[in-house]
């Protein structure tokens, strides 16, 4: 039974008083806007912001019985989603934010790039093999790999890092280091939007550098004293290097196979998610190049010791990139429903 011409009159007034409230809509809407790029010292104004709220509320109900395929509902409902994310949004704390990122997102993308992980330190071993391999049976390759003044330095029985710190003082040595590290990681990283070639390249070059590098150094007899200057920091550079080099395999394998997202989003998606890694190896590489600067190349510190801290930094690194470092001590949270 169709309408009856009186109902069809008074939905067309309460749709046309509906319409008429479009002014106050769009001042909420602005005044939404507003409160989402700053702040206003106005109350009045806050206390407004929740007015529109309720005027949205019901006006979007009304509009959703009244027009419910129409633009205004449409607009409406932008509207109302905006004003109730302004008005539900907590208010930004640097050390919350901070927490979040070293205890929830940086350990979930470092268990996303877990298999990248085991690849990348696939790749790096097998290279260094190479290397090692490469220059045992054919020694003359070392200038490949090594400067004239480093394979002169280990041929009169001297490494390259003996009496370093009387050259260079250890902080501007650190200042070095770190900074140099932190560029070989990003390197590593950026090059993986060559669809993962240049990662590639970059962990295969470092792996037959460091293999070349020892076997050339141990026909000399010098290979203890190589170890005794890489353990204390790198157990955590080679480590960051590998992880920086798994993140940018992810960044290359979603240019390679975007799926149904397409290429552009994909690209997109995987960058967010591998962006807290590389804030993290940042800081980690900043401690590497410290410990490098200040204890790999001092003749005071034995083997034992340099041996603890390698391990014991490994360890602490281990710990920051599962979260459980900064977790300790925190308010435990509810679990997601």
């Amino acid at each position: 039974m169709s309408r009856s011409a009186a109902t069809l009159a008074r939905e067309k007034a309460l749709a046309a008083a509906l319409l008429g409230h479009a002014p106050a809509w769009q001042e909420a809407e602005q005044r939404a806007r507003q409160f989402a790029h700053g702040r206003t010292d106005d109350a009045a104004t806050a206390a407004r912001l929740a007015d529109d709220y309720r005027l949205l509320a019901h006006d979007l109900a009304r509009s959703r019985a009244l027009m419910p395929a129409s633009r205004t509902r449409e607009y409406l409902e932008g509207a109302y989603g905006r004003v109730h994310a302004t008005l539900h949004h907590g208010a930004w704390d640097a050390a919350s934010a901070l927490r979040r990122l070293f205890v929830v997102q940086t350990p979930a993308a470092v268990r996303w790039l877990l298999p990248y992980l085991a690849w990348a330190v696939l790749i790096f071993v097998l290279s260094a093999c190479a290397g090692f391999a490469l220059v045992h049976r054919y020694p003359e390759l070392i200038a490949l790999f090594a400067s004239p003044d480093t394979i002169a330095s280990v041929e009169s029985g001297k490494l390259w890092t003996q009496g370093l710190l009387n050259v260079v003082p250890s902080s501007i040595l650190s200042i070095q280091l770190f900074t140099n590290n932190i560029v070989v990681s990003l390197f590593a990283y950026c090059l993986g939007f060559l669809f993962g070639l240049g990662t590639l390249y970059i962990l295969g070059l470092n792996g037959l550098m460091l293999g070349a590098i020892f076997a050339f150094v141990g026909a000399h007899g010098l290979s203890g004293e190589l170890l005794r200057f890489i353990v204390p920091h790198g157990c955590v550079e080679l480590s960051v290097m590998c992880l920086t080099g798994a993140a940018g395999a992810a960044i290359g394998e979603a240019l390679i196979r975007p799926g149904a997202a397409g290429r552009l989003e994909s690209f997109r998606a995987a960058a967010l998610r591998t962006g807290p890694v590389l804030v993290s190896c940042a800081l980690l590489l900043v401690g590497a190049g410290l410990i490098e600067g200040f204890i790999s190349p001092d003749p005071r510190f034995s083997l034992p010791i340099r041996l603890v801290i390698g391990v014991g930094y490994w360890c602490l690194m281990v710990a920051f990139l599962s979260g459980r470092l900064l977790a300790w001590g925190a308010a435990p949270t509810a679990p997601a429903s």
